[in-house]
């Protein structure tokens, strides 16, 4: 039978056992069995983050597992820290390794208890490689002895980012009550102008916006598209004299795509509409999206200015010296929908935060009830206005202005763990992310190091560079939770339709996850033994199958708009009953149920 090797495996202890003789054992993880059990709830995944920060940095010790190194265990802050930086067989490093799609029928573990008697968070033991992982992922039962049923954040009806809660962690007192006095103190030296608020170019390539080729060589004009022209002095940041434009714009569908209808532009300093000009179709309208748009057939009926023509009057209103700043909410959109470059812009869905954090961005409409203390967008089957729309950003940017940087955040609280890293040791920890997409822009933006990944692949190599010279390196492998059909692309502009119900949706046909599954063990396997000796590993999951969950979430959110709002001649009412209500209930537990799996290599 294979044997786990070259790690130190978890065990459980009872919180009233002593500890071993005074040998020189390496360092491993114990679970304490019956603190787990006193718990109401599974360890979450601020337990997780707590342990790293526990390791790596200097936080308190969980009372849920322990981390016992020769015979000593840590209870206490000092003591951790001398024994890990000066016990030879201490552990050196931690690397995290989220894998969501990691369930317990696929690691052939068996199922969480579900009867009254017994516990369902505490660790099950993995069965041996030879009579387990039928279906491929070996390096987990051959690295690992048990597996720790976690849960992820969330509420009763929906479930909450995992990487916004390992990533994100609560500030001490102290530290708040500093933090809000460095902020009052730095509002008071600032100078009160928009121009604080600009993005600047790295903020426009992370999100998108459409950027003048004399900024950066990062987008290609397609034909039809302008640019404001270079300033003499655009080498100068923006001042209080620049002008500043609020704009919105609304589309309407047609047979090639989704076109501008109208366009709403207020000066910020005055108020006064500059310009307000519905716009003549080039072709023939399939959908007015009057629910959301505001333009019906009677009012663009009339429309004889073309879109060229609206393009050049804007233009020469953005050409003006200086240069003008633009002012919206998700600004690119309105961009794209003009095919306008422009480098000076003010986005009020990046300078205020939505409550969970990035890459989430607020809504307008919320921002302005929240901030402002007022309503739009709630002309039902009217649609938006976009004068209404381009005022609110304007009340919320002179709310900024007023009122300083710290207004609309949602950071008080909250640090990076990365943060909370740089202030223990006296600065030394190196910390790196490994990611798809951009981490330097999200999670990864207070790490020592961030690597943008395409694929998993690429996530295995930059962990593989990073993990010699970083005491903490956190990698995400997503290709099985996207061969199960747990990524799903980012929502449109467009409102989503209402999901089926389970009784018309068809059994979705079986996955042949082999080839995954296959793949992703010899890139653990990889990764594990290049590893350096007293290399901590956690590995974990963060949820379970979100899909029916986001579903019955659809169809209670289109249910709710409709009962708002009504619905549109001829549509049908969506429905939403107590029984979904309860399904949908049952289906976040399920969804929030997670895997940790914990091991120290403890020889090369």
């Amino acid at each position: 039978m294979e044997q786990r090797q070259n790690v130190s495996v978890v065990r459980h202890y009872p919180s009233d056992l002593p500890l071993a003789s005074h040998q020189a054992n390496p360092p491993e993880f114990l679970y304490s069995k019956s603190e787990i059990v006193r718990r109401r709830e599974a360890v979450g995944i601020d337990d997780v983050r707590d342990l790293v920060l526990h390791i790596v940095a200097d936080a308190p010790p969980p009372s849920w597992v322990r981390v016992k190194v020769r015979s000593i265990d840590i209870f206490h802050i000092h003591q951790a820290l001398t024994t890990l930086q000066q016990n030879p067989q201490s552990i050196n490093k931690v690397v995290a390794i989220l894998i969501p799609g990691l369930t317990t029928d696929l690691l052939s573990i068996p199922s969480l208890p579900t009867s009254a008697t017994s516990n369902p968070n505490v660790p099950i033991e993995i069965p041996s490689p030879i009579t387990s992982m039928s279906q491929g992922v070996s390096t987990i039962a051959s690295t690992f002895s048990h597996t720790c049923p976690t849960r992820a954040p969330g509420e009763q009806t929906r479930m909450h980012s995992v990487l916004g809660t390992f990533f994100q962690v609560p500030v001490s007192g102290d530290i708040k009550k500093r933090r809000m006095q460095e902020r009052i103190t730095l509002e008071r030296t600032q100078e009160k102008s928009p121009s604080r608020y600009v993005l600047s170019l790295e903020d426009m390539i992370e999100n998108n916006y459409p950027i003048p080729s004399y900024l950066a060589d990062v987008f290609e004009k397609p034909p039809g598209w302008v640019e404001t022209p270079k300033a003499p002095d655009s080498d100068e940041p923006p001042s209080a004299k620049s002008r500043v434009l609020a704009i919105d714009c609304e589309m309407c569908e047609t047979e090639e795509g989704k076109v501008l209808a109208r366009v709403c532009i207020i000066d910020y300093a005055s108020g006064i509409t500059v310009y307000d000009q519905l716009v003549k179709p080039e072709s023939p309208i399939t959908d007015y999206l009057t629910r959301w748009s505001g333009i019906t057939p009677e009012s663009l009926a009339t429309a004889t200015t073309t879109f060229s023509q609206v393009q050049s009057h804007i233009l020469t209103l953005l050409s003006a010296k200086p240069t003008p700043v633009l002012l919206g909410h998700s600004l690119e959109s309105d961009l794209n929908a003009l095919k306008i470059c422009h480098p000076i812009c003010i986005d009020t869905a990046l300078i205020y935060h939505h409550p969970r954090g990035k890459p989430m961005k607020p809504g307008l409409a919320w921002l302005t009830k929240k901030w402002c203390g007022r309503e739009i967008q709630n002309r039902g089957e009217g649609g938006h206005n976009p004068e209404e729309d381009a005022r609110a950003c304007i009340d919320l940017l002179k709310k900024k202005v007023e009122n300083g940087a710290g207004f609309g955040e949602f950071k008080t609280d909250q640090e990076s763990i990365f943060e909370r890293m740089a202030r223990a040791k006296n600065g030394t920890i190196r910390s790196a992310v490994v990611d798809r997409g951009n981490p330097s822009g999200w999670h990864g933006a207070k790490a020592t190091t961030a690597i943008a990944c395409k694929t998993d692949e690429d996530v295995l190599n930059g962990l593989l560079d990073v993990i010699p010279t970083h005491s903490f390196a956190f990698g995400r492998f997503t290709a099985l939770a996207d061969a199960l059909g747990w990524i799903t692309p980012k929502p449109s502009d467009s409102p989503p339709e209402a999901s089926p119900t389970k009784a018309n949706v068809s059994p979705p046909p079986p996955l042949d996850l082999t080839s995954t599954l296959t793949t992703l063990n010899t890139q653990l396997k990889t990764l594990f033994e290049s590893l350096p000796r007293r290399t901590a590993i956690v590995l974990f999951s963060g949820h379970s199958n979100p899909l029916r969950m986001a579903e019955l979430n659809a169809r209670k959110n289109a249910f709710e708009t409709a009962m708002r709002v009504g619905t549109t001649e001829g549509q049908q009412m969506p429905t939403w009953t107590s029984a979904d209500a309860r399904e949908l209930e049952a289906e976040v537990v399920m969804a929030r149920r997670g895997l940790l799996f914990l091991a120290v290599k403890d020889r090369k």
